[in-house]
């Protein structure tokens, strides 16, 4: 696996400051497009609420609201601005408030998820989720199907994306970023590198290790550890057998917490040294605190790929203005701007060449635009049936103590 660390262009990547949750993963030996097309969960019908009516306000209030997740747009640190949101609000007039909401799928799907189901506007007219989150709203009937009429820019959508399985045909979601879920660590805490799961279990370690409250990713990669490919169709028994170990870890005291976005605080205080975290995360962290400590990699065994997604909820009053803002991401040359600060893999074709322009240098950028080598030591976790999401689910929070 090749190590994105020292790759030459690293260095120039810093004055874009990363973001979240890194890039994209696929299946052994493909490209870029064809890991893309791996990117779906959530099984089950797609359906809308046939019942819900919202009066659209977008003429009259010219007004979007969006949540996304911390760190995962273009930020300026001293005006305390998003260059790319300026820019949609000068070309459209439509005034944008953006707030960094989403910490975990499960949690703020807890927060709206009453409110959806009367059909009440929880506040936000863009709400950004990730595949098997984005899956259950498509079929809960959460979330407005989009006027592509008023997404132009949708043709830019990778053309492997077009079509997902929670969502065919992308009548109700478009991809916002991708990213990798691995081992971070503070190679001056630990004083040597991780590589393996077994590593992050060391007795040294005890006590000073978090993991992510995002099942796919945490049980994912333990999965992946034992030699399940969780992106076929592995059994009951293989993810139990996955969630065995994790509690064995938990129960030890192995593992400090479980936790959502959040978890990278515990890296930064030095409460914890390691953990199965985010890519983007642990790379910010490195660069904002300009500490070469913070490590990332992907297990030997393999990552996990995760897909976030834009979608417009039931009730949301301003679904034009919401799509405004949809077609405006989608433009390649925005689209560019946004992955030259975030560095997650870009659903946008016609990014690659807009990249030209803005940055030469991240053009050729593993964590913008993935080796083949890091795309073929990652597997996407596949799509849960239903049923099999609520008992996985249930089973993983008794286990992490929710």
């Amino acid at each position: 696996m090749s190590d994105i660390r020292q790759d030459p262009r690293f260095r120039a990547i810093v004055r874009a400051q990363l973001s979240r949750r890194s890039l994209m993963r696929g299946a052994g030996g493909v490209g870029v497009a064809a890991a893309l097309a791996a990117c779906g969960t959530g099984g089950g019908d797609t359906t809308s609420n046939p019942e819900a009516t919202v009066e659209d306000k977008s003429e009259t209030e010219k007004l979007v609201r969006w949540a996304n997740w911390p760190a995962y747009l273009d930020y300026v640190e001293d005006t305390k601005k998003y260059p790319t949101l300026d820019k949609f609000q000068e070309a459209t007039g439509i005034k944008a408030t953006y707030a960094e909401d989403i910490d975990d799928n499960d949690a703020y799907y807890g927060k709206v998820q009453g409110q959806l189901k009367n059909g009440d506007d929880i506040g936000k007219d863009v709400i950004t989720l990730t595949d098997w989150m984005a899956g259950r709203l498509i079929r809960q009937g959460y979330v407005q199907k989009l006027d592509k009429a008023n997404i132009p820019n949708a043709k830019n959508l990778n053309a492997k994306l077009q079509d997902v399985d929670f969502d065919p045909g992308r009548d109700y979601s478009m991809t916002w970023q991708s990213g990798y879920a691995g081992i971070g660590y503070r190679k001056d805490k630990v004083g040597r590198d991780l590589k393996t799961l077994d590593d992050l279990w060391a007795p040294d370690l005890k006590g000073k290790i978090v993991v992510l409250s995002e099942m796919r990713d945490t049980v994912g990669l333990i999965m992946l550890a034992q030699g399940t490919d969780i992106s076929q169709d592995f059994s009951e028994d293989d993810f139990k057998k996955g969630l065995e170990e994790l509690q064995k870890h938990v129960d030890s005291g192995q593992i400090r917490q479980v936790k959502g976005n959040s978890y990278l605080e515990d890296l930064r205080s030095g409460n914890a040294v390691a953990c199965i975290g985010w890519s983007g995360d642990i790379l910010l962290a490195r660069f904002e605190e300009e500490d070469d400590n913070y490590t990332f990699n992907l297990p030997e065994t393999g990552g996990t790929l995760w897909s976030d997604n834009l979608m417009v909820p039931i009730a949301s009053p301003h679904k034009a203005n919401a799509e405004k803002l949809i077609d405006f991401y989608f433009d390649p040359a925005i689209a560019a701007e946004v992955a030259a600060y975030v560095n997650y893999i870009c659903p946008v074709d016609g990014a690659k060449a807009e990249m030209e322009k803005i940055d030469p240098s991240l053009v050729d950028s593993p964590l913008i635009f993935p080796t083949e080598e890091d795309l073929a030591n990652v597997k996407v976790f596949r799509s849960l049936e239903p049923d099999e999401e609520t008992s996985f689910s249930e089973q993983f929070q008794q286990v992490i103590g929710n």
